[in-house]
């Protein structure tokens, strides 16, 4: 995947896709498998918004079945089923543990009740079975949990995912199929010819030069920049999306080997304390945002507030924060309703401007390849056939070999080639024929013990990364892994340095 930007302003495209998180990379990728011209255009890094921000969950959204959200709960479980064989690399089963405590807001029937209808909704799609649990069996799994007024509770089965890569191969997956993607390029005005857009005047970051592009149809997949992007549509009021932020926690340390969902008892909000390789992702909040989508931040009070709800789980267990190794926020695009934050509808609607522009307005991340085919539907009516076996992600494809035979075929470790097995999927031997340039090359970072040489060359020279951030952050998701950023971000610049000469 190279950045050629140049090639942007020559001739007309079917699609120009602005936005280069997960709806817009599918539709980029579903678009492009149906031979249409597609050019994908992000101001920032692909996923650098909400798409790399997320709980990193492929779910149905237990929680939506109390707001009787029914039909958005099956599309998604039937969403994850797509994503789980699709993207098996990224998308894996995950066990939830969810503790009922007695005089909770939730009580225990209606826990049961609803992990059952689940279940149902799941269909032959289900990850795993439901259980009921006693006291017992549930401090036998999550040991130290509070066991004051703990009546039982349940287990069900939904699915992790790394957001960042799998928005990033849905991005590499429209460019092998021939869609002209680019990062940093930012939309700086519309086109319009007798009030209706044709194309956009764009600013490219990198090589600092303006662009002309012109397109037959134009979608907008800016998320939480929604109401600022309309702005550029002079005969339009902004206003449509209600950007909720959700905080999350990256704490050193496993406190479950399965997650664990839990209903804070202040406020009953769901949030989740959730395994991430050797340490635990822990979120998030859900409260309006009324500031620009670019000034996104974590406060105290987001801090604060999911580790007083994590030490009411955990009462004996020291909850400092010096553990933390990292914190993120994400903005939510929802549709725009009155209420609160975590009732307001996950459900997508996709409306057309009076310039011909269409907007993806809510959705949620489990549903992006349902959301990228019906965009596409709408612009093209019937013209084209969509089918779930017919959709790929990048690295989705089969494993035919052996870990300890590629070990042996490249010499190198069995735990490294697990692991890249594991973030490239069936793309392991792009990444592994760099060691070949030469033995350094197979050498591991010094802060982290699982990422060699290679993988940082091949976020440079094959996955667009343009700085030394957006391998850190997205193209292998340091974040979650080491406290030390400064010192792995200097690491990762000394290989690039050291590549060039």
């Amino acid at each position: 995947m190279i950045r050629d930007t140049y090639r942007l302003s020559n001739g007309e495209y079917d699609l120009i896709v602005i936005g280069g998180g997960i709806n817009g990379a599918a539709i980029a990728n579903l678009a492009s498998s149906k031979g249409l011209k597609v050019a994908l255009l992000e101001k920032n890094d692909f996923a650098s918004g909400t798409s790399s921000k997320s709980t990193k969950l492929i779910h149905g959204g237990l929680r939506y079945l109390e707001n009787f959200h029914f039909s958005l709960v099956r599309e998604a479980l039937r969403e994850r089923s797509i994503q789980v064989k699709k993207a098996p690399h990224l998308v894996k089963p995950l066990e939830f543990i969810v503790p009922v405590y007695k005089e909770a807001k939730r009580p225990l029937w209606l826990i049961r009740l609803g992990v059952t209808l689940y279940d149902i909704l799941s269909g032959a799609s289900t990850l795993g079975r439901r259980q009921y649990l006693s006291n017992k069996k549930i401090l036998q799994n999550v040991p130290g949990l509070k066991q004051e007024n703990l009546i039982g509770g349940v287990s069900y089965f939904d699915a992790q995912m790394d957001d960042a890569r799998l928005c990033l191969e849905n991005v590499m997956q429209a460019d092998a199929q021939g869609a002209h993607v680019a990062n940093y390029i930012e939309v700086r005005e519309l086109i319009k010819e007798n009030g209706r857009c044709v194309g956009v005047r764009t600013y490219d970051h990198i090589d600092g030069r303006y662009c002309t592009i012109k397109a037959k149809n134009i979608i907008a997949a800016v998320g939480p920049w929604t109401n600022e992007f309309m702005r550029k549509e002079k005969n339009q009021s902004p206003g449509q999306i209600r950007p909720t932020k959700g905080v999350h926690l990256v704490y050193a340390g496993r406190f479950s080997k399965k997650a664990i969902l839990v209903f804070n008892e202040d406020d009953g909000r769901v949030f989740f304390i959730i395994p991430w390789g050797e340490n635990t992702l822990i979120g998030t909040t859900d409260t309006d945002y009324k500031k620009g989508a670019d000034d996104v931040s974590v406060n105290d009070e987001d801090i604060g507030y999911l580790l007083e709800a994590t030490r009411r789980v955990f009462p004996n267990r020291s909850i400092d924060p010096s553990n933390i190794i990292d914190t993120f926020a994400g903005l939510r695009p929802l549709i725009k309703d009155e209420g609160s934050p975590s009732k307001v509808s996950r459900e997508c609607v996709i409306n057309q401007s009076f310039s011909g522009i269409y907007y993806i307005l809510g959705g949620k991340y489990t549903t992006y390849r349902k959301i990228a085919e019906d965009c596409l539907k709408k612009i093209y009516s019937n013209k084209f056939r969509f089918s779930q076996k017919e959709f790929c992600v990048y690295g989705g494809g089969r494993i035919t070999e052996s870990v300890a035979a590629v070990s042996k075929k490249f010499s190198v470790a069995e735990d490294i080639v697990e692991r890249i097995m594991a973030v490239y999927g069936s793309r392991y031997e792009d990444v592994l024929k760099i060691v070949t340039d030469g033995p350094k090359y197979k050498k591991r970072l010094t802060t982290n013990t699982d990422i060699i040489q290679a993988q940082i060359i091949y976020a440079q020279e094959k996955e667009m990364a343009q700085t030394k951030e957006d391998i850190y952050y997205r193209r292998l998701g340091m974040r979650y892994l080491v406290k030390d950023a400064k010192a792995m971000i200097k690491e990762i610049e000394q290989v690039i340095i050291n590549r060039s000469h």
